[in-house]
């Protein structure tokens, strides 16, 4: 965040730890950004107390305003994009969806990045956040049982990376349900238990978990669909 917005033309005054002393590190500071993990931000702002008159604003995509509670202006600006290192991130935060709450200064950091925004309120940031996780953190486990069961028979991941791509462009036009291919989408029992014979044991679950899945969404665009002639 600071070197997108560094990038952006903004004066990044300090970039502080957990072992600097940070009610010194803010003083003068228009705008204090607390990038902490979730359960560290409401100890680490409440340190802040009286120490600045700045707006404190949370990257936190669960937690809420509350968690800034004793600030004045407070806002909450969660960047709905993965930044797996510095350099990656700074890049990937330009043009990026963000979920603000809170202070209007947050719009600023979001015009700043070229960004676009959607406004989430304290009490539906978890749920949107556990959507987030869902969308990329799950993504990128199921990615991994792709990898390992491909391997299983001396095949690469990047054989099917293609076909996930492919499946995400459907998504995108058609909408998950219309979407939708294969065998737990068609009924194809037999298939499936071939899949699973195949499968190492410590593979099922999630496996399993994911044909429940597949079924429940291919039942939801069933009862959608008219009737047939």
């Amino acid at each position: 965040m600071a070197t997108a917005l560094a990038a952006s033309g903004w004066e990044i005054t300090a970039q502080l730890g957990r072992h600097d002393d940070l009610r010194a590190g803010v003083q003068g500071a228009d705008i204090v950004i607390l990038a902490t993990p979730d359960d560290a931000l409401a100890d680490v702002a409440a340190g802040l107390v009286g120490a600045t008159d700045a707006v404190v604003i949370h990257l936190s995509g669960s937690r809420g305003l509350d968690v800034l509670g004793g600030h004045d202006r407070a806002g909450c600006v969660h960047p709905l994009v993965s930044l797996p290192d510095a350099e990656i991130g700074a890049r990937r935060l330009r043009g990026a969806w963000f979920a603000v709450a809170g202070d209007p200064v947050t719009l600023d950091v979001v015009s700043a990045l070229d960004g676009r925004h959607v406004t989430v309120a304290d009490e539906d940031r978890a749920a949107y956040h556990a959507a987030a996780c869902i969308a990329s953190n799950h993504v990128v486990a199921l990615l991994g049982q792709v990898q390992r069961v491909a391997a299983s028979v001396g095949l690469p991941l990047d054989l099917y990376l293609e076909l996930v791509r492919g499946s995400l462009d459907n998504v995108a036009e058609l909408g998950p349900a219309a979407a939708l291919t294969g065998p737990a989408a068609r009924g194809d029992e037999a298939t499936l238990e071939r899949h699973r014979a195949a499968l190492a044991a410590d593979e099922l679950a999630l496996y399993d978990a994911l044909v429940l899945a597949a079924q429940r969404l291919a039942a939801e665009r069933d009862v959608g669909s008219p009737p047939a002639d």
